[in-house]
């Protein structure tokens, strides 16, 4: 295993969001799934986050089961993420009256300890990601043009 620990990435949330603001937020893990994270065997793609009870989970985060393991493991198992309260509450208050999602934008760790970074933001619409696409576009004709002037 390496030093440093790789950062498992959501490339689709902002293309699909607009991120007004991110929390960080420790992963209760069982047995073996800290061993494929830092592997680098996880994978954010399709993946959200709900608050049910007063308690923040995370669904559809495949974490690949670690294989010099005998024990079963749900790849797709929901996770509990820790929040403080004051920041679940907010983030109730967002997602209740306004419409926001919470969707985790990467898994890092901090300290030895995995956390995910999560996104409060809200769906782009289409006109929104043509908006966005023709933005990269010409911003990439120019530097490729600055380059060649230059």
């Amino acid at each position: 295993m390496s030093d440093r620990a790789p950062e498992i990435k959501n490339r689709q949330v902002f293309r699909d969001f607009l991120i007004e603001k991110t929390f960080a937020a420790g992963l209760h893990l069982q047995g073996n799934e800290i061993k494929s994270i830092r592997a680098g065997d996880a994978n954010l793609a399709g993946s959200f986050a709900k608050i049910e009870k007063g308690e923040v989970l995370l669904y559809n985060m495949h974490v690949t089961p670690y294989k010099f393991t005998r024990d079963e493991q749900d790849a797709l198992r929901p996770k509990k993420l820790l929040l403080h309260k004051s920041e679940i509450r907010v983030i109730a208050a967002k997602i209740e009256r306004e419409g926001y999602t919470l969707v985790p934008i990467k898994i890092f760790f901090s300290h030895g300890y995995a956390k995910v970074e999560l996104g409060l933001g809200k769906g782009k619409k289409l006109y929104d990601k043509r908006a966005d696409i023709k933005k990269k576009q010409s911003d990439r004709e120019v530097k490729r043009a600055m380059k060649s002037f230059g």
